[in-house]
């Protein structure tokens, strides 16, 4: 049951940047994929940016070339690299763990992007 922790949300203002951060509390390299996912309100969840364990990366439409994902499985925490925010990225960003037959999601961290 591992446990993860997002922190790095905040006020900014639009094409400002964020750094966001989740650290698992078991090594993150068991899990094959980790990734960051977003929720505004009356919206559905939806997927930002997801990492293998490898490094192999990939990022949702919405934010190629703003955001980009990495990880650092020594330090057991992955991170987001928020740039030119904008408005519409205003969500609460949630960590998410995954391996074969199990995920596991954090608590969020609200993200709001205005002026």
């Amino acid at each position: 049951q591992v446990q993860l922790v997002e922190s790095g949300g905040g006020l900014v203002q639009p094409g400002g940047s964020l750094r966001l951060s989740c650290t698992a509390s078991t090594n993150m390299f068991n899990f094959y994929v980790m990734g960051w996912y977003r929720q505004a309100p009356g919206k559905q969840r939806e997927m930002v940016a997801v990492i293998t364990n490898s490094g192999n990366a990939n990022h949702a439409d919405s934010v190629k070339g703003r955001f980009i994902i990495s990880r650092d499985n020594a330090k057991n925490t992955v991170y987001l690299q928020m740039n030119s925010l904008k408005p519409e990225d205003t969500a609460v960003y949630y960590c998410k763990a995954s391996r074969f037959g199990y995920e596991a999601w954090g608590q969020g961290t609200q993200v709001t992007v205005s002026s």
